[in-house]
């Protein structure tokens, strides 16, 4: 477990080798993500999937709602919206949809959300996976693609796919106690 943890990290889509990932291992993340402590079982996650042709439809939604609603347009980030979805082999958008009852403070929900994202994040290193955890200037633009409800909120998008062998090299962390103060 300490060695998935220490190699876990950002493998961007563009880093992907263009490799499909099987539905069944991601559902196999999924489940794992969902194994997430969630204080008084309110399993605030929704995962939305996105893979095989509905990526097209997607990355044009993304492209051009980037379009349609960017004062400051640039031909290459259009492009780029584009690519990171169709290189990728699936893209899971990540909701969180917050305790109707109110029992927990909100906060607890978006932290509840982000451990079941570390777990589906943490499982997709141990399968030789990658996987990227984005939170594009048109998030508040995806829960009308998915038209979902109002309640819930879109905390992002991971991109999972197939890592080239280069991607896969050792990183450095500053010094722990950098971090820490003990009393």
């Amino acid at each position: 477990m300490e060695r998935t943890i220490k190699e876990r990290r950002s493998i961007f889509p563009n880093q992907f080798t263009g490799e499909v990932i099987p539905d069944a291992k991601i559902t196999e993340l999924l489940e794992l993500a969902h194994w997430a402590p969630s204080h008084r079982k309110t399993f605030p996650w929704r995962f939305h999937v996105i893979g095989g042709e509905a990526k097209i439809a997607f990355a044009e939604f993304m492209a051009d709602t980037y379009k349609n609603t960017t004062p400051k347009f640039s031909e290459f980030k259009y492009h780029k919206l584009k690519e990171k979805v169709l290189n990728s082999s699936h893209i899971v958008i990540i909701n969180m949809q917050p305790d109707p009852e109110k029992r927990v403070p909100e906060w607890e929900e978006l932290a509840a959300t982000a451990m079941a994202v570390q777990n589906l994040w943490l499982g997709a290193t141990a399968k030789g996976l990658g996987g990227y955890w984005s939170s594009p200037s048109l998030i508040d633009k995806i829960p009308d693609y998915l038209r979902v409800a109002d309640s819930e909120r879109c905390l992002g998008l991971f991109y999972l796919g197939v890592p080239g062998e280069a991607e896969l090299l050792r990183r450095e962390r500053p010094e722990l106690m950098n971090y820490v103060k003990w009393l």
